[in-house]
């Protein structure tokens, strides 16, 4: 193995999950806001509907065709939409307190904090996300993550959202650190795996639920427990 002297770590979906906090978020929203008395039957196809919308508007933001504040509000404007519901106000709260309520939720990644514990001692962690700055911060400072890492670069503050190769560059620049002395783990094989391989840095693909790709990252792993082998 590579000399490595740096380890970036992307943060949603790899340390902290993603998908069982904003369930819980987006569950407390439908609770606070009574929605079922808008006609919307369950959390559930709340969260469904949502999770389509949003996908699709953070694709386009990646993309550059949508902004910050057009994402936060077109993904419950059109998440209500899709059952009828027109309601500005109602919008506003929604994206206000789930700004509020999601980064405060505090389940992380199997192994994640026993992991970074283990790579802090050999090595200087960083992280790169496609978060926004206020968000992703509260999210690092209520799961006592923020200690573990020198350097945190997110896609709102540089202004380049991965998988742009040039947030790699601006990040390894920015941690005073050399592209073969340095390796990306993340989750998603477009915006992560293929961000960090286009810019010429070597990549942990982690890949929990062992999805099928035609190129092989530098490695791969299904548990981040495996990264005390391979460092």
């Amino acid at each position: 193995m590579k000399k490595y002297r740096h380890i970036f770590f992307d943060l949603d979906g790899t340390l902290w999950d993603f998908q069982k906090n904003a369930e819980e978020a987006l569950t407390e929203l439908f609770s606070i806001h009574d929605l079922h008395v808008l006609g919307i039957e369950s959390p559930s196809i709340f969260i469904d509907v949502y999770k389509k919308k949003n996908e699709v508007l953070w694709k386009k933001y990646r993309n550059g065709t949508v902004d910050k504040m057009k994402l936060r509000t077109q993904r419950f404007e059109h998440t209500l939409g899709h059952f009828g519901i027109t309601n500005e106000e109602l919008v506003f709260k929604l994206d206000r307190d789930y700004i509020k309520i999601s980064p405060m939720k505090t389940n992380l990644i199997d192994y994640a904090v026993e992991i970074l514990t283990y790579l802090n001692k050999k090595y200087t962690l960083h992280i790169i996300t496609n978060g926004f700055q206020e968000v992703q911060f509260s999210k690092l400072l209520a799961n006592h993550l923020l200690q573990y890492f020198k350097q945190v670069i997110t896609s709102e503050k540089a202004g380049i959202q991965k998988p742009d190769k040039k947030i790699f560059e601006y990040s390894v620049s920015k941690a005073r650190a050399e592209f073969d002395e340095s390796i990306y783990i993340g989750d998603s094989w477009e915006v992560d795996i293929m961000g960090a391989k286009n810019a010429g840095m070597d990549q942990v693909y982690f890949n929990p639920e062992k999805k099928k790709n035609i190129i092989d990252a530098t490695y791969e792993i299904s548990s981040l427990r495996e990264l005390e082998k391979l460092f």
